[in-house]
């Protein structure tokens, strides 16, 4: 029993675990070679309705909340965390962009992202930084009915894939920090975007890289929000994708977890299985516990947004934990498999992927100061 999931979750769950068995683990090694997206798997999760679920049906979801996001998320992670990529910024962006957009300009973007049509990326960290997000350079310009951009943007995942970008960028002066951020959508085939890919170690099938804009101009219609309070209006955003990461690396962990209590209990030594040796078993009943209880927390952070009550600590806990914890999980579960686990395969490619969510998205120590200012107040905990 799990008092955020009724039937119906976990019916669509198991229903996403399906299609996430034949349809996506096959090719998780290979992505990870190739480095490519595939856009016809892509296509056929929109056409599943596996895509931003939580949107209204007019906008192209099925309006199913949150927590529907969340089962499906984590079923698709668990089979290959790239391809979940996918969904973790279809439902941080189309959030953005429902919530601040101008319908006549996100509504048709919004609709290609749940078909699986178009993938969005988002654009904070810069060159300079990137948990001092408030400190950005990249500058806006308005100029007329347009906004000028020049700048670059870098460690973006999907860099060199999205067809459009929710770009940060400093329309204010440098001393105003947040206040002077304006958030807006930035189609990638506009003159003047260039884009490039780094080598990473995980994720390599979604990728990340710099987009540089130069002299970039977009209409005042594509503006998220009002001027100057992009970051203060749209990063609210952000509490929603630190939940959902937080099911998605775990969701790598109990995979993991799964096919090493197979192996240890099958696996003999000295006449035992594996298993039977308390050095084995424990650590794995450790991690299994940590494992259940992070992911309640991420559930509840999902089912207290579908409440419309405060969640922010919530979200930062799973950012923070869930991570760490993953990587820890997937490092245990490949020491297990001995020299097997060291070979190229399934648990260090697990292990790869999960790692770059201890940076990206906000670090712990951001995190913990997000859950320390909610409880002691940000007066008392200043930047």
């Amino acid at each position: 029993m799990n008092p955020y999931l009724d039937e119906d979750l976990l019916a669509l769950g198991e229903h996403a675990r399906r299609f996430a068995a034949e349809r996506i683990a096959p090719g998780f090694q290979e992505r990870d070679k190739t480095r490519v997206l595939d856009r016809t798997l892509m296509a056929e999760m929109g056409e599943m309705g596996f895509i931003a679920p939580e949107l209204p049906e007019e906008l192209g979801g099925q309006g199913l909340g949150c927590l529907a996001a969340g089962v499906i998320h984590e079923e698709v992670a668990r089979a290959d965390l790239s391809i979940s990529y996918i969904n973790l910024l279809a439902s941080l962006n189309a959030q953005i962009l429902s919530h601040h957009g101008q319908h006549d300009v996100v509504a048709p973007w919004l609709r290609r992202i749940t078909r699986g049509e178009a993938l969005i990326a988002i654009a904070l960290t810069e060159p300079r930084g990137g948990s001092d997000a408030a400190s950005l350079r990249l500058r806006v310009e308005r100029v007329g009915d347009d906004y000028v951009i020049n700048g670059e943007k870098t460690s973006i995942s999907a860099a060199d894939q999205a067809d459009a970008t929710v770009v940060f960028g400093r329309t204010g002066t440098v001393e105003s920090g947040a206040r002077g951020v304006t958030a807006m959508l930035v189609p990638m085939d506009l003159p003047g975007v260039t884009r490039n890919r780094f080598d990473c170690h995980g994720q390599r099938a979604i990728g990340r890289g710099s987009i540089f804009f130069e002299n970039v101009r977009v209409p005042v219609s594509h503006r998220l929000g009002e001027e100057n309070q992009g970051f203060v209006q749209v990063m609210q955003g952000f509490d929603f994708s630190r939940a959902l990461i937080g099911l998605q690396v775990l969701a790598v962990a109990r995979v993991a977890l799964e096919e090493t209590w197979e192996y240890v209990a099958q696996r003999e030594a000295f006449g035992k299985p594996l298993s039977a040796f308390q050095g084995v078993s424990h650590p794995l009943a450790d991690y299994d516990t940590q494992v259940e209880a992070a992911r309640l927390l991420c559930l509840q952070a999902l089912w207290l947004k579908d409440k419309g009550a405060p969640h922010s600590a919530e979200a930062a806990m799973c950012k923070w934990w869930a991570p760490k914890l993953a990587y820890d999980v997937v490092h245990q579960c490949l020491l297990m498999f001995g020299h097997g686990g060291y070979d190229r395969g399934l648990m260090e490619q697990r292990l790869r992927d999960v790692l770059g969510f201890q940076i990206g998205d906000g670090t712990a120590q951001i995190m913990k100061t997000i859950i320390a200012r909610t409880r002691a107040g940000r007066e008392s905990v200043p930047a």
